[in-house]
């Protein structure tokens, strides 16, 4: 049986949103099944309508189903990305989260792999922060921790973050992705797919 990997996200703009392509591409080299989620969106019209890039960004993705409760259950791993909002994660993922309670207290959540991805304007816009933010959440799911360390073969041409892929997007809101990001997240999304598999015995 294939290990199954959620990868869940928000993205307001894109970017998130192409770390997470790259991260469910790599849970699927190793012959993981995969599925993409977003996060609801929580934000006004309005606010959507300011920002061209943020609707260009909504109108493109109609089609990525958006997560549920029953995607975690699914799981036995997950990976959640979201850009970081003031150093922690956004509303969206956030509430995502926030209606867990029911699986989490009946363990549903527990014994899965677990690593997070995120994307700030800047090297030092709150990318670690956010990642130990959801760390934490892990912890109280009694999930396993994945982070990249410095295992994969070019640990440091990304940024060299040992918590998880973290990509400083500047004003690049729509480009592709430097080759180095991708990489390094398509390792990411390898990693912590292996290490589900290999909890398969603790999940029974």
């Amino acid at each position: 049986m294939s290990t199954k990997i959620l990868v869940a996200y928000y993205s307001s703009t894109g970017n998130v949103h192409q770390l997470a392509q790259a991260v469910a591409a790599g849970a699927e080299s190793t012959g993981a099944e995969v599925r993409l989620r977003k996060a609801h969106e929580l934000a006004p019209q309005a606010a959507i309508e300011s920002n061209p890039a943020w609707k260009a960004h909504i109108d493109a993705t109609q089609d990525v189903p958006e997560a549920t409760a029953d995607d975690f259950v699914w799981a036995d791993g997950y990976a959640l990305g979201t850009p970081t909002r003031f150093g922690t994660p956004s509303a969206q993922l956030k509430q995502l989260i926030d209606t867990l309670g029911p699986q989490w207290a009946t363990g549903q959540l527990a014994n899965k792999a677990a690593t997070a991805f995120v994307s700030a304007s800047n090297a030092h816009g709150g990318n670690e922060s956010t990642i130990l933010t959801l760390h934490n959440v892990f912890a109280h799911w009694g999930a396993i921790v994945v982070p990249t360390g410095y295992t994969s073969d070019d640990p440091y041409s990304a940024g060299g973050n040992p918590y998880g892929i973290g990509y400083p997007a500047g004003q690049s809101a729509g480009e592709p992705l430097p080759d180095d990001v991708q990489a390094a997240a398509r390792y990411q999304g390898s990693r912590v797919a292996r290490v589900a598999e290999l909890l398969g015995p603790l999940r029974g």
